[in-house]
């Protein structure tokens, strides 16, 4: 049996990834008249006077949502929120066993960012913070935008910045295991979706060089004219030569390739033609842009990939357990730049320098560590806000 006939054969088994359990005992009448009613009125009318006190009567500081619209789910494209259910119940899985989160996976049928919007603020009060899933782009950049103005808890769109953390995390300890400098890197970006775009702002906020992003039309320059919004946005801060061309054209001489976009598009002589000893994460799944093998023996002094097969896999579960973990400890009403940029030096930092090698630049996932540092060094970046 492979693994799709067992993963079918399992879901099917467990109708469903997730379970309820009270906390309360309610095994008679008098246990039952303090769990509901009437002893429950007490605490609501201390809600009421102070809405605060839903973190310390209610389970809402432990709880998040993890929302979706069904239209960018994994490497599937818009199956629809049904079809989601099953990452989504997932994704609520990962929270609760790595970091003790109590997540709720919701589907939205619709794909219309207005109602999206409106219909998680609108329960957003039951939750310590939104998780927002496989949303397509350019939507998702406005819908979560929109949510962090209007919610009083986090909102974090983990296909753009969970992603971004981790491979930042990644080139961090790739350039100590390649000796490449920080800030005279030349970086080609193949993917200029909500993935490829929030990559690029984190490696220019972490000052790491000069950027190309590539989209299905090719480069982003300013003045292109297939540009949506927010490729517009970064063509004015990219790019600066304005190479118009394709990601080829872009990979030439470049230290470092990242690959958030389609399988098998990289070939051996695109990797020959980058600079010594380059940087590769290729992630798109399950079949990344060139496989590892090959971009090694092209030359490839890194590699890494979204698969758990492969060395350096980038996998968000390094990455959002961790960040809410310390986000709802610390009762932060956002998650910001800061915090993402000291959840990627944590994630770097799990592993010694001694230890680091091409193979190994990124934590597993199942490090105890990882959870426990990334959630310390957020909560401690919020302080500092």
């Amino acid at each position: 049996m492979d693994k799709n006939e067992l993963a079918i054969k399992l879901h099917a088994e467990w109708k469903g990834k997730l379970s309820i359990e009270s906390k309360a005992p309610i095994t008679n009448k008098e246990e039952m008249a303090i769990a509901y009613t009437p002893g429950v009125a007490a605490p609501c009318l201390e809600i009421e006077k102070n809405e605060e006190l839903a973190y310390t009567y209610t389970g809402k500081g432990n709880t998040v949502a993890v929302i979706t619209d069904g239209t960018a789910v994994l490497g599937l494209g818009d199956i629809g929120p049904s079809a989601g259910m099953p990452v989504m119940e997932g994704k609520c899985a990962l929270f609760k066993v790595f970091a003790g989160i109590d997540a709720i996976p919701i589907c939205i049928n619709s794909k219309d960012p207005e109602v999206i919007i409106q219909t998680v603020y609108n329960i957003s009060k039951s939750f310590g913070g939104i998780n927002l899933e496989d949303i397509s782009a350019p939507r998702c950049f406005e819908i979560e935008q929109r949510l962090i103005e209007m919610c009083d808890i986090p909102v974090f769109h983990d296909d753009q910045h969970g992603t971004a953390i981790i491979t930042s995390a990644a080139i961090i300890n790739a350039l100590k295991v390649t000796g490449k400098k920080a800030g005279e890197l030349k970086i080609a970006i193949s993917g200029a979706g909500s993935a490829g775009i929030s990559i690029a702002k984190m490696f220019m906020r972490l000052g790491f060089g000069e950027i190309i992003l590539v989209g299905s039309h090719g480069t982003i320059y300013d003045g292109a004219p297939y540009n949506n919004p927010e490729q517009q946005k970064m063509a004015k801060i990219t790019n600066k030569n304005k190479l118009v061309g394709t990601l080829a054209d872009a990979m030439k001489g470049a230290d470092v390739l990242i690959g958030v976009s389609k399988p098998g598009i990289v070939t051996q002589d695109m990797i020959r033609g980058m600079a010594k000893d380059p940087i590769v994460f290729v992630m798109s799944n399950p079949v990344p842009e060139i496989m590892p093998d090959l971009a090694k023996e092209a030359g490839a002094a890194v590699v890494g990939t979204g698969r758990s097969d492969f060395p350096n896999q980038v996998n968000n579960v390094i990455a959002f357990p961790g960040i809410f973990r310390g986000a709802l400890d610390c009762r932060a009403p956002r998650i910001t730049e800061e915090m993402k940029e000291a959840a990627a030096r944590a994630i770097a930092g799990v592993i010694p320098d001694d230890e680091l090698r091409p193979d190994y630049v990124l934590p597993d996932g199942f490090n105890p560590l990882v959870v426990k540092s990334v959630a310390e060094a957020v909560m401690e970046a919020a302080k500092k806000k």
